[in-house]
């Protein structure tokens, strides 16, 4: 079984926060809304009763003159009235939120704003306005239980964004409850393609994680794949291809995974460059291919100096296979011109690719495709998305990739891979 590096994880660890939008500060500016007004001319409604008018009052004028001990002192004597109603429980817990948040105690904000809610005096629109703030703070203060019993409260009552369901899913992963952490992050990913939200990164780290931390590969692959089709970024790629190119014994198959990792700018060390130059360079015909696969690892410094004498000479040997068939091409491409099959041609392409003569690569192999008779035709078809990948032609490339679906006995995986490189062309 594979692990995933140090680098792996510290990145993906990265990806868990708590949403900007629901921080403390924004939570107490929510609840503060200032003191209730009392005077003669306010408008009418529910009202406070008689007995606890002069407390609020006393309270009110000691909110003004900053005085928030004694304003607390007062809300403490209202609420020790007897015979109060709803709605004074409500005026009382309301106050009391506004003084917390002026004195920056979270927690008495946050016990106040609950006792607004078990009054059962605040309208439906404050209940999901008190709810969601309380939602922010439980999240803030990591306290992960409150956080998703408030989340599920706005979900239930249709007042969910979604950072509320990505705040869920991270809650249920902080408690390490994976099996609830997958079903919300599909619930997350749901909401936001329905109201044309692109899917946040981090949902599908969690889902990645919960997966690889199991032991279930199957469900490791698919949140990789599901990451690199979102964002593309190497280390995705890298992550998923290492994981395919586990166990693999059928050298045909390795050497479509090492493109693919070539191509995406994946390879994270200098052994995938010499595995893969080694594999094209065992393979009929494409010594200039293998050729430029070291240069280019040895250019980007992937190829260590333990490597280099021997990475030297196997440069040294391709250099010289590749000059030859350069020399021939002009032969190559008449035999294969002259060929009643196709798969002469089909090769021909291939060497140009090697070469970097893409255009010539995208006739060649087009005309063996139409004269028939390909052994390989998923070579075939691989090299002539690959061309016109190079030649940004990236319509024609999906259109050679999607072939592959074509081809009998294809190892899934490979085709899997292609696809989803063909859906992130261009994107």
């Amino acid at each position: 079984m594979m692990h995933l590096t140090p680098a792996d994880r510290s990145h993906a660890r990265r990806n868990l926060f708590l949403c900007s939008g629901l921080v403390l500060g924004l939570f107490l500016l929510e609840i503060a809304v200032g003191p209730k007004a009392f005077a003669a001319d306010a408008p009418k409604g529910p009202q406070i009763s008689r007995s606890i008018t002069k407390d609020i009052i006393a309270a009110q004028k000691a909110i003004q003159a900053n005085q928030f001990s004694d304003a607390l002192k007062s809300l403490d004597s209202a609420q020790a009235t007897g015979g109060l109603t709803p709605f004074d429980l409500k005026t009382i817990a309301e106050e009391k939120a506004y003084v917390y948040g002026k004195l920056n105690n979270s927690k008495g904000v946050e016990e106040s704003v609950e006792a607004i809610l078990a009054s059962g005096a605040a309208s439906p629109e404050e209940v999901k306005k008190y709810t969601r703030a309380l939602f922010g703070a439980s999240a803030n203060a990591q306290q992960y239980a409150k956080a998703i019993e408030y989340g599920k409260k706005l979900v239930d009552s249709d007042a969910a964004d979604s950072d509320t369901y990505t705040i869920i899913t991270q809650s249920y992963y902080l408690q390490k409850d994976c099996k609830n952490t997958v079903i919300w992050a599909d619930k997350t990913v749901a909401f936001e393609r329905k109201n044309g939200e692109v899917p946040k990164e981090n949902v599908y780290v969690f889902k990645l994680h919960c997966a690889f931390d199991s032991g279930d590969t199957p469900g490791t692959v698919a949140a990789l794949e599901d990451l690199v089709r979102l964002t593309g970024k190497t280390e995705y790629w890298n992550q998923l291809l290492r994981f395919d190119l586990q166990d693999e014994k059928d050298d045909r198959n390795s050497l479509m995974i090492y493109r693919v990792m070539y191509n995406t700018n994946s390879m994270s060390s200098g052994g995938y460059y010499v595995d893969m130059a080694q594999l094209l360079a065992d393979a009929p015909a494409l010594p200039g291919e293998a050729s430029a696969v070291l240069d280019k690892g040895v250019s980007s410094g992937s190829i260590g100096a333990d490597q280099k004498e021997r990475v030297g000479r196997l440069q040294a040997a391709f250099k010289t296979r590749a000059d030859a068939d350069r020399k021939g091409l002009s032969e190559f491409a008449a035999e294969a011109a002259k060929s009643p099959s196709g798969d002469l041609s089909v090769k021909l392409g291939e060497v140009y690719y090697g070469f970097g003569e893409y255009q010539n690569a995208v006739t060649a192999i087009n005309a063996g495709l139409q004269k028939g008779g390909v052994k390989h035709p998923e070579d075939a078809y691989v090299y002539l998305g690959l061309s016109q990948a190079a030649l940004k032609n990236n319509a024609e490339a999906k259109k050679a990739f999607a072939q592959l679906k074509t081809v009998p006995g294809l190892s899934p995986k490979i085709l899997r891979l292609w696809q989803l490189y063909a859906d992130r062309l261009g994107a």
